[in-house]
C-alpha cells in the first residue's frame, strides 16, 4: 500500500483546529459544571446510558469498548470505578459461562437521570442557544459528511 503525503489545504487544518478546540471547551465545560453539582465525569453517563440501552441483558465488556471506541485497559478500571459505586453490577453471562455482562442497577438509573438533568441543559444553552434550527441543521449535516468520509 502505497503512503500518500499530501499536504493539507490551509482551510483543512483551520477548520480541524476549530473544531477540536471547540469540542474540547464545550466538554470541559460541561465537565466543569457536573462537577460543581457534585456528579460523577461525563463518561460515566455514556456509560451507564450503553448500558441502560442493552436493557436488563447488559454489555459485556468488550460490548462497551467497541461503542464507546475505548482501550480495554480503561475501560476495566471505569467499569471498577462505576460498579464500586452501586451503578452498575457484574451479571453472568448466560452465552459464554466464563464471561460476564455489565447491568445497570436502580442506584446507576438515578444517576443517569441525575447527570442528564445537568447534562441536557448544558448541551441546550450551547447548542440550541447559540445556534437556529437551520443551523443545527446544518451543522449535523456537515458533521454527518465527515463521520460518513470513510
Amino acid at each position: 500500500m502505497k503512503n500518500r503525503q499530501t499536504k493539507p489545504d490551509p482551510e483543512s487544518v483551520a477548520a480541524w483546529a476549530k473544531l477540536v478546540r471547540t469540542s474540547g471547551t464545550l466538554l470541559t465545560n460541561i465537565e466543569a459544571q457536573l462537577k460543581q453539582n457534585g456528579l460523577p465525569p461525563l463518561i460515566w453517563y455514556d456509560v451507564l446510558h450503553e448500558i441502560a440501552q442493552a436493557g436488563a441483558t447488559g454489555l459485556r465488556p468488550f460490548e462497551i469498548q467497541q461503542r464507546m471506541l475505548l482501550e480495554q485497559y480503561g475501560v476495566s478500571r471505569l467499569l471498577a470505578r462505576i460498579q464500586k459505586q452501586g451503578l452498575i453490577e457484574r451479571v453472568d453471562c448466560t452465552v459464554d459461562g466464563r464471561g460476564h455482562s455489565v447491568a445497570i442497577t436502580s442506584t446507576g438509573l438515578q444517576m443517569r437521570r441525575n447527570i442528564w438533568a445537568v447534562y441536557g441543559p448544558a448541551i441546550e444553552r450551547v447548542v440550541g442557544a447559540g445556534l437556529s434550527k437551520s443551523e443545527r441543521a446544518v451543522l449535523i449535516e456537515l458533521l454527518g459528511k465527515l463521520t460518513d468520509a470513510d
